[in-house]
């Protein structure tokens, strides 16, 4: 990223250029990406290819920059309402009593006692008392995991993960 951002300062786009320099944003790179992707498609090429594209063709690369710095008024109005609705989002979750916001922890251990059972305290449990419980299938159990995660994490995770089983 520091080719872009020395590009974007030389071509005299200070928007562009801090926040590729990562004076601008938050700590995650969230405007960064959406920026770098802003510039890779107006420079009709791919995010992953933007360096080379850097390199080989500066000149279409300091146009795509012009473009994006444009819109980058209306790209940091957006960041920052993003930014305001993820705190008053944290800020309504502190004001909230404990017990409200248990059911993501709660969960989670509920989840991760169902893999432990299954996998090892049932197996003890039939052994010790001779008995033969059933296993919860696990296809059920993936699926219960993942409807967890999907209601909890906001599907991000589960979307990732099949989207790299599929192969997309």
């Amino acid at each position: 990223m520091s080719l872009l951002a020395t590009i974007a300062l030389q071509a005299g786009l200070p928007i562009i250029g801090k926040v590729l320099s990562r004076h601008l944003g938050d700590s995650a790179g969230q405007l960064l990406t959406q920026v770098v992707a802003a510039i890779a498609e107006a420079a009709k090429v791919e995010p992953e290819d933007l360096d080379e594209v850097a390199e080989n063709n500066p000149g279409l690369v300091i146009d795509a920059m012009r473009e994006v710095e444009r819109k980058s008024p209306e790209m940091m109005a957006l960041y920052a309402a993003d930014a305001q609705l993820q705190l008053a989002a944290l800020q309504a979750d502190q004001e909230r009593a404990n017990w409200v916001s248990a059911w993501r922890p709660l969960g989670m251990y509920f989840i991760m006692f169902l893999w432990l059972w299954n996998s090892v305290l049932l197996h003890v449990a039939n052994a010790i008392w001779k008995i033969a419980l059933p296993v919860i299938p696990w296809d059920v159990l993936m699926g219960l995991s993942a409807l967890y995660f999907s209601l909890y994490m906001g599907g991000h995770t589960v979307k990732d993960v099949v989207a790299k089983w599929v192969g997309k």
